[in-house]
Order: structure tokens, then sequence, then C-alpha cells
């Protein structure tokens, strides 16, 4: 694996999946971020706030993202995250995120960022700065 440093434009960082999302992945994150909003948890609530089923908390995909960049943690550190939610994710789900070189300046280097569903449809669309360590 190379260091983000290293990279060049248009070449990525491995890929990772998430999911299939299930019921309990929501309520542990729920717990944790303390977001209970019932829509993420309880079909029925979804179904009255108009939604076809219960929702993943976008946090829950924008903080699955971030993983993408844990292994490099150690030599650098995400400077601005920046992201527009495109859809929702549902129980089931499975969520490939990505992370491309969209350019390099001085000492930061800018991924084109997205999280994207098993029907190829994103639910996710971004930006991240990395300021590896020189």
């Amino acid at each position: 694996m190379k260091n983000i440093a290293e990279l060049t434009v248009g070449e990525s960082l491995d890929e990772i999946q998430v999911g299939p999302v299930t019921r309990l992945s929501l309520i542990k994150y729920a717990g944790v971020s303390g977001d209970f909003n019932p829509i993420h948890t309880i079909e029925e609530e979804a179904e009255k706030a108009g939604l076809p089923a219960i929702i993943a908390h976008g946090m829950w995909t924008m903080g699955n993202l971030a993983r993408v960049f844990t292994p490099f943690l150690g030599n650098g550190f995400i400077k601005e995250y920046s992201i527009r939610f495109r859809g929702m994710v549902f129980l089931n789900d499975v969520v490939t995120l990505k992370a491309t070189v969209e350019k390099i300046h001085e000492n930061t280097v800018t991924f084109t960022v997205s999280a994207i569903n098993q029907e190829k449809k994103d639910v996710l669309k971004g930006q991240v700065v990395f300021c590896p360590s020189l």
C-alpha cells in the first residue's frame, strides 16, 4: 500500500464494503451518537414519516466513509471533510466506500469520495482534504 504522499491524480485508495446494514448496527450507532430518531430503528415510525422503510443515519454512512483513510492516520490527518447526501441507505444495503485523488497541492491531497449502494447508486458524494506528514 502506497503512502498518500506518493499517490498521483486519478489513483484511488482501497475500497471498503460495509454491510449488509442491520437494525442492530443502527441501534448501536444511535446509542453512540445520541441520535435516537425512530426512523432509524422502528419500521412504523419510518413509514409514518413518509419513508419506505428504516433508513441508516446519514452520519453513520459519513463516519464509515472516513474508514477509507484509517490506514493513513499515523502519517497525516483529515483537514477537511465535506459531503452531500445523495440517497438513503436501507436495512440490508451493502455500501461501497471510495476515495480517488482529485488534486495535489503543496502539503495537501484532495480526494473525491463517495458511498455507493449495491445498485450502483450514489448515497453520498464529497471531498476529503488530507494532509500527509512530510
